[in-house]
């Protein structure tokens, strides 16, 4: 009869537990430092069935060795346990003097098929471990609770259901695990919860919270745990400040970041150059080029060494605006001062001056990379091939194309998406498909990219349906095109006045989850302005407002253009002042498409109100700008004025192409200044600028005949000059 009482008694306490796991402390059913010590219940019944298992365990390993150690060990003496999580429990902590055969056991128990496991059998094994420094096999435990999100454990540990210096050591394992696996949400819950009730994590675990916060651009929830840290008395260290900063520099606040950066050494807290190589990162790259060389120069007092990561990011800030005397001075610089340029310098130079169409130099500073035993990448390749097809270099980037193979480098799907480009771009669609072929013979599948330059260079060279071809085997390969992909079929449809095809794809891109943006607006209203079709072009701007999109100076410059194009001055003006009164500021294209227009039609003084109202809201002109308002001056014969601006142009580093000088020529030879057309025409040779037919039509236009084949022999001399002093050079 009291056997009987017992077992219910034991069994009511067991059941009430698992309904309300809070209402009894651990140590009333399981306590982990001295089980049952204080339970009312009759012990020695209790004690009965974990002192067997415990003898039974011992007595197993002594007989086999490797029992336990394989998952797929079995036997069938230990059912009981494998399924009742309480027994688990006592039998766990009835091996606790040997941790290391408690958590062999463990294991086996958790892999067998009926294992019940529980948030206490967890924490029962966990506080084994720790209790006996075994750390490496608590992380390996906690692994497991959260791969099975048994995220329960946290609330027993932050409650008290074992000693809290053990508490403390594996919610700081457990917050670890979170941040390693990115699991934001349950990073934050634990902090939370820990801060609270006075378990303070350690600064490390604060800083990989702050890592996987500015990793996911969350600067506000990174912003909440600085501010709880500092709060509850957790000290920050130099790597708490580094990620903070990194974190605002990535949002572009700069200037808190600044402030930031005082507060750290108002707290003796000393910059290192992680610290500065941060900031100068994200100075660079929101174009404060002279603060961030002021910070270096800061860094180099304070006795830190600077390196090519201190540098790059400045090098690449000015080679982003073409400065590129102030780019290889900080490279000549970094190198005087024993930091040598890295891949990614030597790849940053070559970057900026293909994407200024400086190859020849781009193709130089390839070179110096390989004299400096610094190996280029298959990105140092990409970058030079892509300068080459942009320039219509297209026989230099393939000898390129084999000089990397011959470096036993494999070309990318990169590779070969920028050289079909660079062929489509001009006109070799024919050999685009054979290296489309080449490249699936070598294993590498087109992409979308792929996919869509193909799209565009058929409907460039005007094969519509080839186009169409290449877009549906897209669709047929698996591939799901892109907002830019279907941007780009319904810019050739509409370019080719397709307009029902064009706004069924608009249909079809809104069905695969790409609602219309103000690109996509865009480039329906600029093509129905080119056709003339204004009345659907304003209904389609309406649409865009009713749709929650705001016109942008891309919207409202469509439209001017396409005005201007037909002959409406006026409209076109109208159209900018309602892009002015709706706050919309205009760019150099807009004001350059109006500058040009009403010089072209010579209402100069509209023109250079225009050109005026640019530069007073700080809009820089380009060369453009600059040839629409000399090319307005030739045509009323005020050559002086137009010298005037060809003169200003140059003076704001801004270079005269083939064009400035054509317009000049042209012009001289409308007024007969023969020598004059034939300097301008000599200095173009100088400067490498070189003439196409329209400037040699316009050089001998006036011309007559007898007259014109001494000028034809004049012009073919002064090219041989020119070529003989290069290759004297």
């Amino acid at each position: 009869m009291t056997l009987c009482f017992c077992v219910r008694a034991s069994k009511a306490i067991a059941t009430t537990t698992a309904i309300y796991p809070f209402c009894f402390k651990v140590r009333h059913l399981f306590p982990f430092s001295s089980f049952l010590h204080s339970c009312t219940l009759n012990n020695a019944i209790a004690t009965l069935s974990e002192t067997h298992y415990r003898d039974l365990i011992f007595d197993t390993i002594k007989e086999k060795p490797w029992a336990f150690c394989n998952n797929n060990w079995v036997s069938d003496q230990f059912g009981a346990v494998i399924t009742d999580p309480h027994l688990l429990i006592r039998v766990l902590h009835s091996i606790r003097i040997r941790p290391r055969v408690a958590l062999r056991f463990f294991r086996w128990v958790m892999a067998q098929p009926d294992f019940k496991g529980s948030e206490f059998v967890f924490c029962a094994i966990l506080d084994i471990l720790v209790q006996n420094n075994l750390m490496r096999s608590a992380y390996w435990v906690m692994e497991r609770v959260v791969s099975i999100e048994m995220h329960g454990v946290v609330d027993l540990l932050i409650a008290g259901h074992i000693c809290l210096k053990a508490s403390i050591k594996l919610l700081d394992i457990l917050l670890w695990i979170y941040t390693k696996k990115s699991m934001v949400e349950e990073c934050l819950l634990v902090f939370d919860k820990m801060i609270r009730n006075g378990l303070l994590p350690d600064v490390k675990n604060c800083n990989r919270i702050l890592r996987v916060l500015r990793d996911d651009n969350l600067l506000s929830k990174a912003k909440n745990v600085y501010g709880m840290m500092e709060q509850f008395g957790i000290k920050p260290t130099v790597v708490t400040y580094n990620t903070m900063l990194d974190s605002y520099c990535k949002e572009g606040r700069v200037d808190q970041a600044l402030e930031l950066l005082s507060e750290m050494q108002e707290r003796g807290c000393y910059p290192n150059d992680v610290t500065y190589n941060v900031l100068v990162n994200g100075l660079s790259k929101k174009g404060e080029l002279e603060q961030a060389k002021g910070l270096i120069e800061e860094m180099l007092n304070s006795g830190l060494n600077v390196s090519a990561y201190t540098y790059n990011p400045l090098i690449n800030g000015f080679c982003k605006k073409g400065l590129f005397v102030e780019a290889f001075g900080l490279v000549e610089e970094m190198m005087n001062r024993r930091a040598f340029p890295t891949l990614s310098t030597y790849n940053t130079l070559m970057h900026g001056l293909c994407k200024w169409g400086q190859v020849t130099d781009a193709r130089l500073r390839f070179s110096d990379m390989l004299n400096s035993k610094c190996t280029p990448d298959i990105v140092s390749f990409n970058i030079l091939l892509h300068g080459y097809c942009r320039t219509g270099c297209i026989s230099e980037a393939f000898l390129l194309f084999d000089e990397l193979k011959c470096r036993d480098l494999v070309p990318t799907v990169v590779t070969y998406n920028t050289l079909i480009y660079g062929l489509c771009m001009w006109g070799y669609l024919d050999v685009a498909l054979r290296l489309k072929k080449e490249m699936t013979d070598q294993g590498l599948f087109p992409d979308i990219f792929t996919y869509t330059i193909l799209v565009n260079g058929c409907f460039k060279l005007g094969h519509s349906s080839m186009a169409r071809d290449f877009f549906n085997e897209m669709l047929c390969q698996g591939l799901k095109p892109d907002r830019f992909a279907y941007i780009t079929r319904i810019v050739g449809e509409m370019k080719i006045g397709d307009t029902s095809v064009a706004f069924s794809m608009r249909e079809e891109m809104l069905a695969a989850g790409f609602p219309p943006d103000v690109v996509t607006y865009n480039v329906f209203v600029h093509a129905l302005c080119q056709q003339g079709n204004f009345e659907e072009a304003c209904d389609l701007l309406e649409n865009m407002v009713r749709d929650g999109l705001v016109p942008d100076h891309v919207t409202y410059t469509s439209i001017i253009n396409g005005f201007v194009k037909n002959g409406h001055l006026r409209k076109a003006r109208e159209v900018f002042n309602e892009m002015l009164s709706k706050g919309v500021a205009p760019s150099v294209v807009t004001y350059t498409v109006l500058i040009h227009a009403h010089a072209a039609k010579q209402m100069l003084d509209l023109a250079f109100m225009y050109f005026s109202k640019m530069l007073e809201k700080s809009v820089p002109a380009n060369v453009i700008t600059y040839n629409a308002i000399i090319n307005g001056l030739c045509m009323a014969r005020r050559m002086d004025e137009a010298y005037k601006y060809f003169d200003e142009m140059e003076e704001k580093g801004i270079l005269p192409n083939k064009f400035s000088y054509t317009i000049l020529i042209n012009e001289s030879c409308n007024m007969d200044y023969w020598e004059e057309a034939l300097r301008l025409y000599r200095e173009m040779l100088d400067r490498n600028i070189q003439p196409d037919s329209f400037t040699h039509s316009v050089l001998l236009k006036n011309l007559h005949r007898d007259y014109k084949v001494h000028a034809v022999q004049c012009v073919e001399s002064l090219i041989q000059n020119v070529e003989d002093n290069v290759n004297a050079r």
